[in-house]
């Protein structure tokens, strides 16, 4: 019998924390008995996403650091997924399903099935996005609510 914990991990930007980070730290924590999260830096979200975040990468980290499903946050400098596994050892990785038969992921699922690193794809919250959130701000800013 194997009562070795279950390490679980996942990764994001957590810019304008909001009910859809939330649930996939709720349901990753579900399935696991220790909690990794990797927040991506500042310069990671600049190279990949050519846009600097609303909230400050220290700002995100304490926010992400006191949800209670976390057991530990890290950075996220790249998209190396093999070189987390290698500094943090986690048997499953957890992402939102809106990632699932994306070729990084397909090829992520490749890398991972011989180290018996288990890949979740967690239900993605309909309507809810940074990337929303962003475009309600711009699209109510300097207009008369009251």
């Amino acid at each position: 019998m194997n009562n070795k914990p279950v390490v679980g991990y996942t990764t994001g930007v957590y810019d304008l924390f909001h009910i859809g980070h939330l649930n996939i730290l709720k349901r990753a924590r579900q399935m696991c008995d220790y909690l990794i999260v990797g927040v991506s830096t500042d310069e990671l979200v600049m190279r990949e996403k050519h846009k600097k975040p609303v909230i400050p990468y220290s700002d995100r980290v304490a926010i992400v650091e006191s949800i209670r499903y976390v057991d530990k946050v890290v950075p996220q400098i790249d998209k190396n997924k093999l070189e987390a596994y290698r500094k943090y050892r986690f048997n499953k990785m957890f992402v939102g399903s809106d990632w699932k038969g994306t070729e990084a992921w397909n090829t992520f699922e490749e890398q991972f099935k011989p180290l018996g690193v288990e890949i979740i794809y967690l239900p993605h919250t309909d309507g809810i996005s940074t990337s929303i959130l962003t475009k309600n701000l711009m699209y109510n800013n300097g207009e008369d609510n009251g």
